[in-house]
């Protein structure tokens, strides 16, 4: 239930539940399409189950995400409930179930689900979206023997609730081809000391548990000239040995930049500092051909590459700023061309810290396209205590893809495991006011974090949600190791949004790079 419709029906459903809770549940004649998809016609179609004998806490109700009526699961007590619809007759293949959801977190579950369909049992769970925004989730399955069962079900604590609507059951899969990782800083991290453990305290390292867990790509940025030595090319070409030796593929960031270059700064490399603005075409050309050439001589040629880094203002200001799109068009251009003529198969990916602002990414990418300027996927930053709900992150995917016809990226997120400190540097998320709502900040907040906007980027229609990287999951506090590199003594602002806890233990939102 959402709303004011719920002290509303709470009389209606109190009665109800004396007179159904003894019933058995009804089952609709088996099809091979779903009836009532919307819940218009209330629940003719469907089914419901309850093993505590609640059947009422599955009901119809005006409000739907499209149309006027929606499915809920809602109880005045604890409560356990299934609806479900049984298909038959289906010609054996890979299906996939949609449906908008929303829900007020805090079950011990709740989940869409495809069961009983001759492999095993998919789902996906349901975010926390008590802002009341809808979203779409999906899940799909293998289905063997020509029959399978839409489950919708709640597991829940007196008074929460979930809303679903717009059900669709097609041919086809859905899945994520990234499921990776920022591990620039891994390497300072461990030349001071930093060790990291497997789930169950066995000691290893980052990267071959990261693999275990399921990550199969590696992020890494490159900055001209650093004043620690850290991310530069020989940095970079090194870690790309390590990740294609464990069978992932690289994601080279270029910040062109001595230094950390996003929204609020994208400074220029000092020994560019002085160069005309054709000059630094040229050296945004010589740079890129230079680190992607090397990674290619040594047989680890890069995936994907980000032409730039949150580019939201451009890039190697002034120059490059978007209040001069031409210049900036002309300098993403260069980097594109060179990545291309090193190896015509690396993507090219342009970065935006926008994920939720839908219309600051059109706005951006339709300069882009305006100035011709030549890329392969859309990359966006997403963190939820700073871009907004996930509803917003959908609706910017779902349009950007389909305007530009363009797979989508979640190039950064991160959330927070605890809000305390393991070091002298407050951290970037360290107050429970800053925390997006429905994600704690503990490990089970933020495993449901990753899981949610691996749904939604998974839900972007056509296949093209690509993926989500997570940023720096190894950056845990090691002294020395810290955000400048011109300062030794700085510390780590995010060390509690790592996947490894202050231990050095893998947390459990790792499991969530196994998605499918």
């Amino acid at each position: 239930m959402y709303g004011t419709t719920r002290a509303a029906t709470a009389a209606v459903i109190a009665a109800a539940g004396l007179l159904l809770a003894g019933l058995p549940a009804t089952t609709a004649d088996a099809a091979a399409t779903l009836t009532n998809p919307g819940f218009e016609s209330g629940a003719t179609g469907w089914s419901t189950y309850s093993a505590t004998g609640q059947n009422s806490a599955s009901f119809t109700e005006a409000g739907g995400a499209s149309g006027s009526t929606r499915l809920s699961h809602w109880a005045s007590g604890a409560y356990k409930v299934e609806t479900y619809q049984y298909l038959s007759g289906l010609t054996d293949g890979t299906y996939t179930l949609s449906a908008r959801v929303r829900s007020s977190g805090g079950q011990n579950a709740a989940y869409i689900a495809l069961r009983n369909c001759g492999s095993p049992e998919q789902r996906t769970d349901l975010p926390p979206t008590a802002n009341g925004a809808w979203i779409r989730i999906v899940t799909s399955v293998k289905v063997t023997g020509g029959q399978c069962t839409v489950s919708f079900n709640s597991d829940a604590h007196a008074g929460q609730w979930a809303n679903f609507d717009d059900v669709t059951f097609t041919p086809g899969t859905t899945g994520l081809a990234i499921k990776g990782g920022d591990l620039s800083t891994l390497p300072k991290n461990e030349a001071y000391g930093a060790s990291y453990r497997y789930a169950n305290g066995t000691s290893g390292d980052a990267m071959a548990i990261l693999k275990a867990a399921g990550m199969n790509y590696v992020r890494l940025k490159v900055w001209v000239n650093p004043a620690d030595g850290y991310n530069n090319k020989a940095k970079v070409l090194a870690m790309a040995k390590r990740a294609k030796a464990q069978g992932m593929k690289v994601l080279v960031d270029f910040h062109y930049s001595d230094t950390w270059a996003d929204p609020g700064k994208q400074y220029k490399p000092a020994a560019w500092s002085s160069h005309t603005y054709e000059q630094l075409r040229k050296d945004v050309y010589d740079h890129t051909y230079d680190v992607l050439g090397a990674l290619k001589a040594q047989g680890t040629t890069a995936d994907m590459v980000q032409i730039g880094n949150e580019l939201n203002a451009g890039m190697l200001w002034e120059e490059g700023r978007t209040s001069n799109w031409s210049q900036l068009a002309g300098l993403v251009t260069s980097g594109a061309n060179a990545a291309k003529a090193v190896s015509s198969s690396t993507q090219v990916a342009l970065h935006l810290a926008k994920g939720g602002d839908n219309a600051g990414t059109r706005w951006w990418f339709d300069q882009a396209v305006a100035y011709k300027v030549p890329f392969d996927v859309i990359a966006l930053s997403y963190y939820g205590y700073w871009h907004g709900p996930l509803s917003g992150l959908q609706a910017n995917l779902d349009d950007t893809a389909a305007r530009y016809g363009k797979p989508v990226l979640v190039a950064e997120t991160a959330y927070a495991h605890t809000l305390a400190n393991d070091d002298f540097l407050e951290n970037n998320v360290a107050t429970a006011d800053t925390l997006a709502p429905g994600y704690p900040a503990t490990p089970a907040g933020q495993a449901a974090n990753l899981r949610d906007v691996m749904n939604v980027v998974e839900a972007v229609p056509n296949g093209r949600g690509l993926g989500v990287v997570y940023w720096e999951p190894a950056w845990t506090a090691v002294t020395g190791s810290g955000w400048d590199p011109a300062d030794p003594a700085s510390g780590n602002a995010w060390e509690n949004q790592a996947v490894f806890d202050y231990d050095g233990r893998l947390l459990p939102a790792a499991n969530w790079f196994r998605h499918r």
